[in-house]
């Protein structure tokens, strides 16, 4: 029979990635991700309940995570889960992961929308035109 461990998450961090190096020379960078679940309640009230995941992204996905992602922005990310075993104070102990295999921005970055408000749209027309 068949295995299967794929999730996909599109959410928004909650901080700045941050990056560490494992024993053996390799760096891992690693942030939570917030994925938010709206629904109406019996009542009709609209309610929020937030998941939280932890990713680690490894290698070149890991440099570039680093590079351009930041706290607030909206990703999209496909990997596995990881599950971590230990043993602490006499009880076993889990903490699930998301080690990501790939990564999708999906908005832009504020520098890029504070430099496109300061320009008057017909002046950002006139721009692309040019181009």
């Amino acid at each position: 029979m068949p295995n299967l461990n794929r999730v996909q998450i599109i959410g928004r961090l909650g901080k700045d990635p941050e990056a560490r190096t494992t024993k053996n020379g390799s760096t891992v960078v690693s942030f939570p991700v917030a994925v938010d679940r709206l629904w109406r309640n019996r009542d009709g009230e609209s309610r929020k309940e937030t998941d939280w995941f932890t990713v680690d992204a490894w290698g070149k996905l890991g440099q570039i995570c680093q590079k351009f992602l930041g706290k607030g922005r909206l990703v999209f990310i496909e990997g596995r889960l990881l599950t971590q075993r230990w043993e602490q104070e006499g009880e076993i102990r889990y903490f699930t992961k998301v080690v990501a295999g790939s990564m999708q921005m999906l908005d832009r970055p504020k520098e890029v929308e504070e430099h496109e408000a300061e320009i008057p749209h017909e002046e950002a027309l006139d721009e692309a035109e040019e181009e």
